[in-house]
């Protein structure tokens, strides 16, 4: 996988690769955590596709995706994606000043939004977003997004390639909340993510996550089932052109475990979660999950 090119001001960095293939050299400053915590249990990939292939063949899908990913999510969810993104933001509740770390963010959309949580509600024009993704293509979606912004110019917002099971070049305790946005269904190794988060994240930080739920509801539950498994293909082809994109991506979400079970792995990574430890959007369509790290 190529780097990727600079676009102004926005630094972008090969941080990781895919699993097996060679990493590039450790930036400077970048700590290496001798003690961790043990991971959380693993929740096997329950698709045809072995777990090793698993990251290499989403690369692959959001390659394909990458430049209509956001307009066609936003027309398949009747536009309460960019809904939910903005809710989900604003239940960080973050502080003036606080570095967010988005993962799986590749086109900017979660960055972008918190950037004008900052600047609108807290008035502060200190914060910054760093977003990582895997994927070269939905990166250059989010730089051209941000290109000519004022955060861009103020180095505010960055982009680096990385992969979420492995952050190599993202220092222990170094930043103060942890975002990711539909991508968890996405990572081969939950386990393996949440222990990086739980690094990376300083004590008293937060981990926030947003991702597909699955809705429990008598009627709306199956009938919502049903179309992640036969209508999405099928509006993924009339829309994109691209079906088998999409089947692979409903088989993703529809694997990925119930959100009392995810809560159970997030709080096993060592992250406190109150209550039931989720909300759910919309009956279950989309779930935040967001916790702290302990300060001691």
């Amino acid at each position: 996988m190529a780097k990727l090119p600079l676009l102004a001001a926005t630094a972008v960095r090969r941080i990781n690769t895919a699993a097996g293939k060679p990493k590039d050299t450790q930036t400077p400053g970048a700590t290496t955590m001798s003690q961790r915590r043990p991971p959380a249990p693993n929740v096997a990939y329950s698709d045809s596709v072995p777990m090793e292939d698993k990251e290499e063949i989403m690369d692959e899908v959001y390659d394909r995706l990458a430049t209509k990913y956001d307009r066609v999510t936003g027309m398949l969810s009747f536009g309460m994606n960019a809904v939910w993104k903005r809710r989900f933001v604003h239940r960080m509740q973050a502080p003036p000043g606080a570095r967010l770390l988005d993962v799986a963010g590749g086109t900017g959309e979660v960055a972008k939004h918190y950037l004008e949580y900052q600047d609108k509600v807290n008035g502060d024009h200190q914060s910054s977003a760093h977003v990582v993704d895997l994927n070269a293509g939905m990166l250059r979606v989010g730089q051209s997004r941000m290109a000519g912004t004022s955060w861009e110019r103020d180095r505010r917002i960055s982009f680096a390639q990385g992969n979420a099971e492995d952050l190599v070049d993202v220092a222990d305790n170094s930043v103060d909340i942890y975002a990711i946005s539909a991508g968890m269904h996405n990572i081969p190794h939950l386990d393996k993510a949440l222990s990086e988060a739980f690094r990376v994240v300083k004590p008293g930080g937060m981990y926030a996550c947003l991702e597909y739920g699955h809705i429990d509801t008598p009627v709306l539950g199956p009938v919502t089932r049903w179309l992640w498994d036969n209508g999405l293909p099928v509006v993924g082809q009339v829309l994109a052109r691209d079906r088998p994109a999409y089947e692979r991506l409903a088989r993703s979400v529809r694997a990925f475990p119930h959100q009392r079970d995810f809560a159970n792995l997030i709080r096993a990574a060592g992250f406190q979660l109150p209550g039931v430890g989720y909300e759910l959007f919309e009956w279950g369509m989309m779930v935040a999950y967001i916790g702290t790290k302990p300060s001691a």
